[in-house]
Parts: structure tokens; sequence; C-alpha cells
């Protein structure tokens, strides 16, 4: 029986992104340099697949420090993390690694310049999510403020409405924070943004490919965790552009077969800290079901690339 035609448009930039490849070489190259057990406060990235084969090798995953032994590495996550952590494993005399991608130091160093210059910080974030809580950790409790939607601007309590400036997270919905940014600049004229967006090049990347694509396709798949904000926007811009089945799967086992029943063209993209493996598992998996064939969409071309800390060169020269 003839298998019925598929055209998958792939879209580009996917996957990996340079703050999300640096986490998870850090991991690596501290096993070569320590030996395992090396810690890990958090996830490295949000990805089930990579932490458990970063676990396989001997990370151990923790959420907090006091789970971590004196006597060995602690690596802290991409997301970053607040002032204490390193302050607490300095203390106990720990050695430690900062994975914190360097796109969300920057957000870090402008928060900290902007209460230097007597500003309280408005943060555009998720309540809860690694990165928003490392960077609200950055200054004293009550110096940065969270909004999470248009409604929560109308509502924030501020100390100065002439002495603010505002930070986002760096993986939310390019389309969604503008309608935030817009909100705060009607309410509080005087406001301060960063110099340049703080949404990542690799998420907006991400979010245009997926805009491209979406109106192309009867249904899109999103490889990627379910606890990754930047997939999940990416499954929100693909609903938000024309395709109406946007959908995320951790893996190929999750396709939902039913719901795609007599699609014609479908779209795959990956979130930054989904490995291409997986994509590669879930295009297989359509092979064994349709005729495939694939069209790569690329909008952008990624050349970024991070250095490791200088504390793991030595092993990246001897590699």
């Amino acid at each position: 029986m003839s298998k019925p035609p598929l055209s998958i448009h792939l879209a580009a930039p996917r996957g990996f992104c340079a703050g999300v490849d640096r986490a998870i070489k850090i991991v690596e190259m501290a096993l070569q340099k320590w030996g395992a057990p090396v810690f890990v406060r958090h996830e490295i990235v949000h990805n089930k697949f990579v932490v458990d084969g970063l676990r396989d090798k001997g990370a151990v995953f923790v959420e907090d420090l006091d789970e971590c032994p004196d006597d060995r590495p602690v690596i802290f996550s991409a997301h970053g993390v607040a002032k204490v952590v390193p302050a607490e494993a300095e203390r106990r005399n720990m050695i430690y690694v900062d994975a914190t991608c360097p796109l969300v130091s920057k957000v870090h160093i402008e928060a900290e310049r902007h209460s230097e210059n007597g500003l309280q910080i408005i943060m555009i974030g998720h309540a809860g999510h690694p990165e928003t809580i490392g960077t609200m950790g950055q200054l004293p409790d009550g110096e940065v403020l969270l909004v999470e939607t248009e409604s929560d601007v109308d509502s924030v309590e501020v100390r100065d409405p002439d002495h603010l400036a505002f930070v986002t997270q760096t993986t939310l919905s390019v389309d969604d924070t503008q309608g935030i940014v817009a909100a705060l600049n009607r309410r509080f004229p005087k406001i301060v943004g960063p110099h340049k967006e703080d949404i990542c090049y690799a998420t907006t990347n991400r979010q245009e490919a997926v805009k491209e694509v979406a109106p192309k396709v009867d249904a899109m798949l999103v490889v990627g965790a379910p606890n990754s904000s930047n997939s999940k926007r990416l499954v929100e811009v693909g609903a938000k552009n024309g395709c109406a089945y946007s959908q995320l799967v951790q893996r190929a086992g999750d396709i939902d077969w039913r719901a795609l029943e007599g699609i014609s063209a479908l779209g795959i993209t990956a979130g930054a800290s989904a490995p291409e493996v997986l994509v590669n598992e879930v295009i297989d998996a359509f092979r064994e079901r349709f005729d495939v064939s694939v069209e790569i969409v690329e909008t952008a071309v990624e050349r970024v690339n991070f250095k490791v800390p200088r504390v793991l060169r030595d092993v990246e020269a001897a590699t």
C-alpha cells in the first residue's frame, strides 16, 4: 500500500542555541576535569533527553545548594541564579562554575546598573521560571517588580513612576512582550528600556522561522520540553500565525497521530534546548507513515559562539 504524501517544512534556525551549547559543554568538561560526580543546581537546560544523557555520564541534578557536598564541584544552570547562591558556595569554599547564558548575564548587569542609578526595575517575565528568579535575585527584595501581562502593568505598585527601568526574560514571545512594553510606556512615560531588547537572538530567530512556516502547513510540531519557556512560546507563535494545530512534543512517542490524519503539509521546529537527534527521530516517525519530502525554511543564519569559563579552558585546549 502506498503511503500518503507529506511535505515537511523544517524551520531554521531551530534547536540548540549558543548558550545551551555552552552550558552542556561546561558540564561535560567539568566531568572531564574533576570526574564524577559533578553536581548541577537545577536542570542545566530544560530538556529531559539532554539531562538524562548528562546524568548517565555522572552529573547529579539537584534543586538546592544544600543538597551538594562541599567537596564536589557544582555548576549553576544556563538560566542564571540569584546572587545569594554563588555567595553561599563561596562561604562553603566550594568549587563552582557558572553556566549562566551570557545573554541572561547581560540582563543581570543591566538591572544592577539601573539600580545603581536609583531606578526601580520592572521585569517582564514568568513567575517561578528559574531565569526570572535569578534575575530578580540580583537585587534586594522590592527592587525588581514582576509583570507577566499587560493587565499586570495597570496594577503594579511602584515607588516612583519617574524613576523606573524595565528588563525582560530572554525567552518570551517577541509579539506579546511588545504589547507589555507599550503598556509600560503608556503608564510610565519616563521608564528606561534596554539599549537593545533583552529577548535573545535565538528566541527571536526561532519565532521568526515559525512565523514563516505556520501559514504554509496544516499542523506544527515543536520539539521541546513542557518546562521550556522558549519551546512553549514557539507553539503559541505557530497558533497565532495561521496554523490550526500547533503542539509541543518531547519525542516521537508523544505525537498524536489521530490529530494529524489527513494532513499534507507539516511544520517542524525545536526549542533552543532540544537536540537535533530528537528532530530527526520525529521526522523518521513520519517517514514510516508518509511519503515524506523535506523543505528547509531558513530565515536566519546563526554564527554565535560563547566561550566556556576560564577554569575549564585547559580542558578545552586538551581536547
